[in-house]
């Protein structure tokens, strides 16, 4: 069976990420530990409340070092919501900004929205190719959230090789799903997003054989 860690660094939502990541097939565990964090076939970043608490709480379990040597190896690796939102290279709320893990350019700022959070149902546009949302028909997902990344621009000389970028649009469109090699990441919760992101994860878990 495919194992799956669930990083467990103070942040929220991981209990209901475990049981959707069992219902479509996994092995999960809640921890962090070294040890298990490096022999999982797959580990799950999740993330809640605000990019600086959840920076702190990663740093606070050698987080963005575990995070950095899967992705070194190859190994997959799951962000989802603020853990997607970590992965870029900073984010700002209330006029400070936090530095991310980099491995993505691009600024998490808050949403150009009336009304905020975004909360509930959304569509997703993913790109030609996508795998992350291959057999998707029902194109709607969960989303909580007030602050995205709002601009993907890559470098002259990218640190990475034609990622998948798929965008949603509540107010001005914001980047809601990543696809980079052994790194993918979603905006939306796809453990609150029903038979969609059950599929979702399923395709996932199917990249970690």
């Amino acid at each position: 069976m495919t194992s799956v860690v669930v990083l467990d660094y103070g942040s929220g939502n991981v209990r209901s990420a475990q049981r959707a990541l069992e219902q479509v097939g996994a092995s999960v565990e809640v921890t962090a530990d070294v040890d298990a964090v490096m022999a999982a076939d797959g580990l799950v970043v999740p993330g809640v409340g605000a990019f600086a608490a959840c920076m702190s709480g990663l740093t606070a379990v050698d987080g963005p070092k575990l995070i950095g040597r899967r992705l070194a190896g190859g190994r997959p690796v799951l962000g989802i919501c603020v853990g997607m939102q970590v992965l870029f290279d900073a984010g700002v709320e209330h006029g400070v900004e936090t530095a991310g893990l980099g491995e993505w350019p691009g600024i998490v700022e808050r949403l150009h929205a009336d009304v905020l959070p975004h909360m509930g149902w959304n569509t997703v546009a993913p790109p030609e190719g996508s795998r992350m949302f291959e057999g998707v028909r029902e194109d709607y997902f969960y989303f909580v959230h007030s602050y995205g990344v709002l601009d993907w621009t890559l470098p002259a000389s990218g640190r990475m090789t034609a990622p998948l970028v798929t965008w949603t649009d509540y107010g001005t469109p914001f980047v809601s799903a990543v696809e980079n090699g052994p790194l993918w990441a979603t905006q939306f919760h796809p453990e609150k997003s029903g038979d969609a992101g059950a599929r979702v994860l399923r395709n996932w878990l199917e990249t970690l054989d």
